[in-house]
């Protein structure tokens, strides 16, 4: 399956065409490595976004912390596409600390307004960051634009 993106391609079946990319290749290997999934969940959406208008396109960043099994209240840096990134981010800290800590959705039109943002690519102007929560295990989805959210 190819990862390219018709750019008239509408919201709803891009999601879908995501999805199933997600799961054919899940299905392809075979795996067993949710960090697999991860990783080519992160890509596609990197160019799931790219393909289309802005500000959707302006995405510089896509990718997964999960909680540190060795130090419980931090993330580590998992699956990303974008410019280098932090990799262990305290719970409560930047955008990622504070969904992971509060379990709940952090959106950020100006991440210049937001208490403790960590730029991690001094190009990003907005993000949002959805807790992934099951069981005890915390992951944080973070999706960073160059555009600023009206």
């Amino acid at each position: 399956m190819s990862q390219g993106f018709s750019t008239s391609t509408s919201l709803d079946s891009l999601t879908f065409s995501v999805y199933s990319h997600a799961l054919y290749a899940a299905q392809r290997e075979r795996l067993t490595s949710p960090r697999s999934n991860f990783s080519n969940t992160a890509s596609l959406l990197w160019h799931a976004y790219h393909s289309l208008p802005s500000p959707s396109s302006s995405v510089n960043w896509s990718g997964f912390y999960f909680r540190n099994p060795s130090n419980p209240a931090q993330l580590l840096l998992g699956p990303f596409h974008g410019q280098v990134a932090c990799q262990t981010i305290a719970f409560g800290r930047g955008v990622c600390g504070a969904a992971a800590q509060s379990k709940r959705t952090q959106l950020v039109p100006d991440v210049e307004k937001f208490p403790g943002h960590i730029a991690c690519d001094g190009a990003s102007k907005s993000e949002i960051v959805v807790p992934i929560i099951k069981d005890d295990m915390v992951r944080t989805f973070n999706i960073s634009s160059c555009e600023g959210l009206h």
